[in-house]
């Protein structure tokens, strides 16, 4: 009999479908657990975990061998505490690829098309169409930095509009939908013909600040900055630089180093930079989606064959 840990906020997409040789107790958001919790072996994590309440499920439950976590990015789970552990973890790539991608194709447009510029004639009851030059995003260059499920999801709906698409991942090997890959820092050299910036990196070591002010400084005037993945791959003081001066026609992130942003926060101020609160990846079907992943893993883990989406822990990813 395997006992599960499921968070409340899924568990009525999954208790349904549990095979009959298993228990669950259910968390909450704090680490609170409606049962006892100290023979599970199986965890499976919530949409926003907190370090807190991640620590708590731990000292908990001693025995969990295999954690699974919604989301792509591992970041906020690999703390030294469960590093201690000896626990395989397994993340969510590739279900947040649909909505994700969905998301950044929207800003693509909505800086393309000048959105914000049209919506604020629209308040002002103003029909003008002098300063109007709109570009196509047939032929645009787009550099996707991460090419994984999302940046690859990213790269198929870019293609579809006409886009030039390239990317920078770790592995020289070529992909569907990616006009050119290049590798390790290679992607500093397009970075003056690049017209839309996609970053969907992982957090780890190599890749915190990789977003810096050398990268901003070569990227052209009319450039747009989209960030999907982590807040701190983007030096944001550098940023806020950037935009202010005039160095990139502006920015896109749903992401930013602190989340929830500080009311304080002088990137809200910036009138070229459209901040989301990490919204990219919420759609009616990612439930659903969790759901498959975790009881397709749960059903490989009762048979003992490999699971699917295993992090490297000494990688970050």
């Amino acid at each position: 009999m395997i006992k599960l840990i499921l968070p409340i906020e899924l568990a009525a997409e999954i208790e349904p479908h549990l095979p009959s040789d298993t228990k669950f107790v259910r968390v909450d958001s704090d680490g609170n657990f409606d049962g006892d919790a100290s023979d599970a072996e199986v965890y499976l994590s919530g949409l926003e975990l907190k370090p807190t309440t991640l620590h708590k499920v731990l000292a908990a439950a001693p025995r969990i061998r295999w954690q699974q976590t919604p989301s792509a990015g591992v970041n906020h789970i690999l703390t030294p505490i469960f590093l201690e552990r000896d626990i395989i973890l397994t993340n969510g790539a590739g279900v947040h690829a649909i909505p994700i991608s969905e998301f950044v194709l929207t800003l693509i447009l909505y800086h393309a098309k000048q959105l914000r510029e049209l919506q604020a004639d629209h308040d002002q009851r103003r029909w003008e169409k002098s300063w109007l030059v709109l570009p196509e995003l047939a032929n645009s260059t787009v550099l996707i930095l991460g090419t994984g499920n999302i940046g690859q999801a990213i790269a198929s709906r870019a293609k579809a509009f006409g886009a030039r698409v390239w990317g920078g991942r770790r592995r020289p090997e070529p992909l569907t939908n990616f006009d050119k890959i290049v590798v390790g820092n290679e992607w500093h050299a397009l970075l003056t013909e690049v017209d839309y910036l996609v970053v969907a990196t992982p957090l780890t070591p190599e890749t915190k600040a990789l977003i810096d002010e050398a990268v901003l400084r070569l990227l052209p005037s009319h450039a747009y900055l989209i960030n999907v993945g982590r807040g701190a791959v983007v030096d944001e003081s550098a940023l806020t630089k950037a935009l202010t001066e005039g160095w990139i026609a502006g920015a896109g992130l749903d992401t930013v180093s602190i989340e929830p942003l500080p009311p304080e926060s002088p990137l809200w101020s910036l009138p070229n930079l459209l901040i989301t609160p990490h919204t990219s990846a919420i759609s009616s079907a990612l439930k659903e989606r969790i759901a498959a992943l975790f009881l397709d893993n749960l059903e490989r883990y009762r048979v003992g064959q490999p699971l699917r989406n295993v992090v490297n822990k000494q990688a970050g990813y």
